[in-house]
């Protein structure tokens, strides 16, 4: 299982912002599309991911000013990524050890997909499922 096939079943569709953006419109992104993170773009290479962990630290440190700063100063840099042949356990310890929800999937220097810990929960539910669900028919075939 690698993050190839959740990108497969997920779609490719990536939301993303420059790194030129304002704080108050990455998050006015965030909470229109219902999403926890973004990746943060500097022509086709992932500069950052910009959270809503980073909005709480911005406003507690500098308080409704921060929404005003560019999204580049706020963000999580350098971004923790994987590529599309990663394992999906990898990857789960990956985001486990490093205390993070997102994952940028680059391949080639270029972001091609953005996965987060409930997409690859999701997909390890799913096997675990199938897999029971093979087992149970193969008793009961015996």
């Amino acid at each position: 299982m690698t993050i190839a096939a959740i990108l497969g079943s997920k779609g490719g569709e990536v939301v993303s912002v420059p790194v030129s953006a304002s704080a108050q419109a990455a998050m006015a992104m965030l909470a229109e599309r219902r999403i926890g993170a973004l990746p943060v773009l500097e022509g086709d290479a992932v500069a950052g991911i910009f959270s809503e962990r980073d909005v709480l630290y911005a406003i507690a440190r500098d308080g409704a000013a921060a929404l005003d700063r560019p999204v580049a100063e706020l963000m999580t840099a350098p971004p923790i990524s994987v590529g599309p042949a990663e394992s999906v356990i990898g990857a789960l310890a990956l985001m486990t050890q490093r205390r993070i929800r997102h994952l940028p999937v680059i391949e080639g220097g270029r972001l091609i997909g953005f996965v987060s810990i409930g997409d690859l929960v999701k997909y390890r539910i799913e096997r675990i499922e199938a897999e029971a669900e093979a087992m149970r028919s193969y008793i009961q075939q015996v």
